[in-house]
């Protein structure tokens, strides 16, 4: 729903959250299955004639058939699944063309086509072994148009990134309402998903807040769809994995921008304080404009790391605290206002009056609006300068109901999770009345559920606890213990070895899933990479 956070590789790295979500999710396949790379095998004739029936197609782009790696990449860095060719659509058309061509061709052919954003999936999602992968960012059409007004709304190209839209949309006073914490994502990937941030409890989920898209079809048809237009597409390709269409524009919901941000954080040593401190924050329209949380576990150093982007209110007890070898919980806050406002201090204090954290660990800063939304990225340069950010992510990405909240945390953070140097550890609540049950995106059945994301990157030549092996195997723990202890989470974003454990994982909307997937995309051509489709679905 959702890429990377700062600091997440070792403990002298300084901790960014949050970090979306955007992108991916983490599930455990088994050991023979870890990190496959395909080499290019040579086409079959039969193989040979479908690319060459592709070089003829009469596109406004062009397709390419060699140096092809790149698109056997993404963020996880665990599977690199190799296409035959890649499509650099420059128009919609040259897309639906392409799933025309090969959708007319019926079972003649087993060609599948994946569409690749920015390449932050973490299990090859936006891969197509020996099919075609089609490069969105290079999609020109339809140029990005801000329209202001009372309701004011952006169009955008399905390939456009995030980061971009801000900059555009700033311009006129305005932006997007939900966010992912890593904004170099493009829409059609994180509308794919879900897309959730701090902003989640008051906005929901971005899929929430898109008035219309247009989208590719399984066929090769272009369609526009909306609440009211063709709805059971919009809603199907919302949170759908990819599996109903290609979203080739969205017309996202703006609303008003401020300039600064007040960015807030404090300490926890009792989980049930921290958990019932964020349900009290997120229960009021009259809070702050982002709320996230996280877990530290051995990190005694963190509060003099924090110290180079944040001040502590009062440095003489921040000096003196001591966590004692404890788990440590953060809220981390942030509150929108224009320079101009001079009610905004004491707004804050009367919010953080409200609190139970340890008073020796409040910690402030000021930031531009800007740099507080792209704060993801400063740390994603850092770490690319030291070549620590092409390493693996195994993630795991969760949704659990408040109910099993505190069971969750007092197996998971006391006894799975020993040890933990490998990346920051997201948990913050979201209200589900922010969330349109009609979509395919699925949570778990509560007014109030938590997301926690273990975002762990694997050192490539440690066989210890940095390794990739044994982070898979403390996620598979998690696993097992949620499925024995019957805590009723969901994974975000989902994937699962077979289509037994989808069906689990959608639950009653398993039915309606498979309906959409039969009206939109028969021959299942759209998305491979997710794994949930293997073969042609029944028309119904």
């Amino acid at each position: 729903m959702g890429s990377p956070p700062s600091g997440f590789l070792k403990q002298n790295n300084i901790l960014v959250f949050g970090f979306l979500m955007i992108l991916v999710l983490c599930c455990i396949p088994d050991k023979s299955k870890r990190n496959p790379s395909f080499a290019r095998t040579p086409p079959h004739s039969s193989s040979s004639k479908v690319f060459l029936s592709l070089r003829k197609l009469n596109l406004d782009g062009y397709f390419s058939f060699e140096n092809l790696h790149h698109a056997a990449e993404d963020f996880g860095n665990r599977y690199h699944f190799l296409p035959s060719a890649v499509l650099h659509p420059k128009a919609v058309s040259d897309i639906s063309s392409t799933i025309k061509h090969i959708f007319d061709m019926g079972s003649t052919t087993n060609l599948k086509v994946a569409a690749r954003g920015h390449g932050h999936s973490l299990q090859g999602q936006a891969q197509a072994h020996q099919g075609v992968v089609i490069n969105m960012e290079s999609l020109q059409q339809p140029k990005m148009h801000v329209h202001a007004g009372q309701l004011p709304y952006v169009d955008v190209s399905g390939g456009e990134l995030w980061i971009n839209i801000l900059y555009e949309t700033i311009k006129y006073g305005l932006a997007p309402k939900s966010w992912t914490d890593y904004l170099h994502l493009t829409v059609g990937g994180t509308l794919s998903n879900a897309g959730i941030s701090g902003q989640a409890f008051r906005y929901g989920p971005q899929i929430h807040n898109v008035y219309q898209m247009e989208v590719v079809t399984g066929k090769g048809e272009v369609l526009t769809c909306s609440e009211k237009q063709n709805p059971d597409l919009f809603y199907g390709v919302l949170g759908g994995l990819g599996q109903f269409g290609i979203i080739t524009r969205a017309r996202i919901s703006l609303g008003p921008a401020q300039k600064k941000v007040k960015w807030i954080r404090v300490l926890y040593s009792e989980f049930s304080t921290f958990s019932d401190d964020q349900e009290h924050l997120i229960s009021s329209m009259n809070t702050f404009d982002y709320i996230e949380g996280f877990v530290i576990i051995n990190r005694t150093e963190l509060l003099n790391n924090w110290r180079s982007s944040f001040d502590p209110k009062d440095p003489i007890q921040a000096t003196q605290f001591s966590s004692d070898g404890k788990i440590l919980y953060c809220i981390e806050m942030a509150k929108y206002f224009d320079p101009d406002e001079t009610e905004v201090n004491k707004k804050i204090e009367r919010l953080l009056s409200e609190l139970n954290f340890i008073p020796s660990t409040l910690f402030l800063s000021e930031v531009s609006y800007i740099e507080f939304l792209d704060r993801v990225h400063l740390s994603e340069i850092k770490l690319r300068a030291k070549g620590l950010w092409e390493v693996p992510h195994p993630w795991l990405n969760l949704l659990i109901p408040k109910s099993r909240i505190l069971d969750f945390a007092k197996e998971v953070f006391e006894n799975i999770l020993t040890d933990n140097s490998n990346g920051p550890i997201l948990i913050y609540p979201i209200n589900k009345s922010k969330w349109n049950n009609e979509t395919s995106m699925v949570t778990p059945d509560e007014d109030i559920f938590y997301l926690v994301a273990f975002l762990s990157s694997a050192l490539p030549s440690s066989d210890g606890k940095d390794g990739l092996e044994d982070i898979v195997a403390q996620n598979q723990r998690i696993l097992d213990f949620c499925a024995k202890a019957r805590i009723g989470g969901k994974q975000y974003l989902p994937h699962h070895s077979t289509q037994e454990e989808w069906e689990a994982h959608f639950g009653p909307q398993w039915e309606t899933f498979v309906r959409r997937k039969s009206a939109y995309d028969p021959l299942a051509i759209l998305a491979p990479g997710q794994r949930i489709f293997q073969k042609a679905i029944p028309i119904m």
